[in-house]
């Protein structure tokens, strides 16, 4: 079945920076295209950024973009995301997700939990 892990998620000061990282199994990671959603306290499941199979088209979020950088190594299985200048309004439950967007959803994994604050 598919099992995506998440890892690298903490706490961060305002303009700091984290990366987070999925492990993926279970499936042809190097088929798939991925995306990163976030989820705020209290707030719905918001997309981020997302990544072609092979990695040569990509999106971003509008509020992230410029800041957020995703990747993946299809040789290792495992996506990422660099998160720099980090904001307040960052700070989220991160999931890694099988599919491009909302709309091609298949599996998101447990999450890990960014938290932005001074």
């Amino acid at each position: 079945q598919v099992q995506l892990v998440e890892s690298g998620g903490g706490w961060a000061q305002p303009g700091g920076s984290l990366k987070l990282s999925c492990v993926a199994s279970g499936f042809a990671f190097s088929d798939s295209d991925m995306s990163w959603a976030r989820q705020a306290p209290g707030k719905g499941l918001e997309w981020v950024s997302g990544i072609f199979s092979d990695g040569t088209n990509d999106y971003y979020l509008n509020s992230v973009n410029g800041r957020f950088t995703i990747s993946r190594d299809n040789a290792k299985n495992t996506l990422y995301l660099e998160m720099n200048n980090l904001k307040p309004e960052d700070t989220a439950l991160y999931y890694c997700v099988k599919g491009w967007s909302k709309e091609e959803f298949e599996a998101k994994g447990q999450g890990t939990q960014v938290t932005v604050s001074s």
